[in-house]
């Protein structure tokens, strides 16, 4: 199985050690056999700082998925259509077994040289970007 590196703003990242948003929303689906989620907290953290398990992968319409995950987005509804502005399809992965890292990690721990975008793929000592 894989892993994915994730940038994830750190107010987000605040609210998903905390419990308030167990799922995390992106725009394109990772492959499937991708089962945790490595969580990079953006500027002005810039640290490695948790990893989860991966649940379950919501994909669906805008609507349904926020009907489906609302409860614990962790995010407004005006955020969240910002956020899929233009777009049909959203996809939601719900978080398990989260688990803050009392070290935070540079990326190089990682191989990584700067952060994604949006993912990258680890497995086997070598990433992809996603």
């Amino acid at each position: 199985m894989y892993q994915m590196l994730l940038s994830v703003n750190p107010e987000h990242v605040e609210n998903i050690l905390l419990g308030k948003k167990q799922y995390e929303f992106r725009k394109i689906r990772c492959r499937p056999d991708v089962d945790k989620i490595i969580i990079y907290a953006t500027s002005p953290k810039k640290m490695v700082v948790a990893e989860a398990e991966i649940e379950e992968i919501i994909e669906d319409d805008i609507n349904t998925v926020w009907k489906k995950t609302k409860g614990f987005a962790g995010i407004s509804y005006a955020f969240y259509r910002t956020y899929y502005k233009g777009k049909k399809k959203a996809v939601a992965y719900k978080l398990r077994n989260v688990e803050a890292y009392e070290q935070p990690r540079n990326l190089s721990y990682y191989g990584i040289s700067h952060p994604p975008q949006s993912f990258i793929y680890l497995g086997a000592n070598r990433y992809w970007e996603g």
